[in-house]
């Protein structure tokens, strides 16, 4: 009862965030107490520390490389021309914007498409003037995309990292069974969208107000210097996964060689464009701290006895088959993540699912349905996800509020068609992909 105590304390703090306090010092707190109250040991610092920093500095240097590539324009060079293949055309540029944000959140995270495509989508949105609920429909969809699509590599979502490294998956074994079963996901959510906002997205936008994409490239040497750099790293990945090379080495070398272009360090800063300080402040350093204390806070719940009842639930869906131990696994994982937050629901799940005795495809098919539960299970509540909330306050500060209430009445009519077909769609592939691994 204190570990359940300590936890809804720690997460009110993480989400009330009183006067501004970072949710890193809000969920060390909560470590803190469950430390003092013998809810966890040190002993337990350790493992947590083993299990969360490869992803959580993974997530950090990931976030900086879409900082530094932002700053240079990377991101309103790829959206302007996005817009102009949409030749004038709202009913082209919707489904043309969504597959945008499923390629950044691909390649950059969902954290980075969310947060940096949204401002974007945002200004060429006023620009061409387009009426306040159109907008609403495209930047909603920007948002809910980020994370529908958030599934297909490791390193797409800070979940899928803690997840495939807790269970040794490697970079090409996850991508094989997920790139595939993201696509999915990406047609669901694009017909979802497409019913919820075909009413008011625009028949025609004006293309002559856009500016050309040419100019908006800030930094012409990091704009030219990501096209190798990017190419490179996910070579890296799927090359270094066999040799067992942390993925956060890899990420952190590819961050490290954007900012020393940007920063011109051999010309020791002379001639440099934008600010390599101002990407390294606003990477989220506090997610090293929040993934350390939330994590001690969860292992609490776990010896307290949740992990068992979760493993006891899943046990239950293996016997009932492949199909509903995917399902089931999925919208429970969902729903946990959509109340207690997808971070922690994650150790949670990944603990349960280690304790539970199944078959081993049963239990493989639990490992990716924890994961698709955890990065699409966030879309049901605004506290989902760590990201829906900063969202919330991005659009907030340029003009656009979405209350809770409304926030939840799209993510219940978008969130569990799209969380069904996605699952139905692992079901289906893992057992077949399976056989060629």
């Amino acid at each position: 009862m204190l570990a359940l105590a300590i936890f809804v304390a720690t997460l009110v703090l993480v989400v009330w965030r009183p006067k501004g306090l970072g949710i890193g010092f809000s969920a060390m707190l909560g470590a803190m107490f469950a430390l003092l109250a013998g809810v966890v040991h040190w002993s337990d610092v350790v493992a947590v520390w083993h299990i969360v920093w490869d992803a959580t500095f993974t997530f950090v240097a990931l976030i900086i490389i879409s900082l530094v590539l932002d700053e240079a324009g990377f991101f309103a060079w790829a959206a302007l021309h996005i817009m102009r293949w949409g030749k004038g055309k709202g009913h082209a540029l919707f489904p043309l914007l969504l597959m945008l944000g499923a390629v950044v959140t691909a390649l950059f995270a969902n954290d980075g498409a969310a947060l940096l495509l949204t401002p974007i989508v945002i200004a060429m949105l006023q620009r061409l003037k387009v009426g306040t609920k159109a907008a609403l429909a495209f930047i909603i969809a920007i948002g809910f995309v980020a994370d529908t699509t958030s599934l297909p590599l490791v390193t797409s979502n800070l979940v899928n990292i803690i997840t495939a490294n807790y269970f040794g998956i490697g970079f090409g074994h996850y991508a094989a069974v997920m790139v595939p079963v993201n696509l999915a996901a990406l047609a669901a959510t694009m017909a979802i969208l497409w019913l919820a906002f075909k009413a008011v997205i625009p028949r025609h936008y004006a293309l002559e107000k856009l500016a050309a994409p040419k100019s908006v490239i800030v930094d012409p040497l990091v704009f030219r210097a990501a096209f190798p750099v990017l190419g490179l790293l996910f070579l890296a990945y799927f090359v270094t996964a066999s040799w067992g090379v942390p993925i956060a080495f890899v990420t952190g070398t590819a961050a490290c060689i954007l900012l020393c272009v940007a920063g011109r360090w051999w010309r020791k800063g002379q001639g440099a464009i934008i600010s390599v300080r101002s990407a390294l402040r606003h990477a989220p350093w506090q997610i090293v701290l929040f993934s350390i204390g939330m994590y001690l806070v969860v292992f609490g719940l776990g010896s307290a006895g949740l992990t068992q009842y979760g493993a006891q639930a899943l046990n239950w869906l293996s016997q009932q088959g492949g199909m509903m131990a995917t399902i089931g696994t999925g919208f429970m994982v969902a729903l946990a993540a959509s109340v207690m937050n997808n971070l922690p629901s994650t150790l949670l799940a990944a603990l349960a699912i280690d304790h539970a005795q199944v078959p081993a495809l049963h239990r493989e098919l639990m490992i990716y349905a924890s994961i698709i539960g955890n990065d699409l299970g966030p879309k049901f509540t605004p506290i989902g996800s760590l990201a829906t909330l900063l969202w919330l306050h991005v659009l907030a500060s340029r003009g656009y509020r979405i209350s809770w209430l409304q926030y939840m009445k799209i993510g219940l009519l978008i969130t569990p068609p799209v969380l069904l077909a996605t699952l139905l769609a692992l079901a289906l592939w893992l057992p077949v992909v399976t056989r060629w691994l």
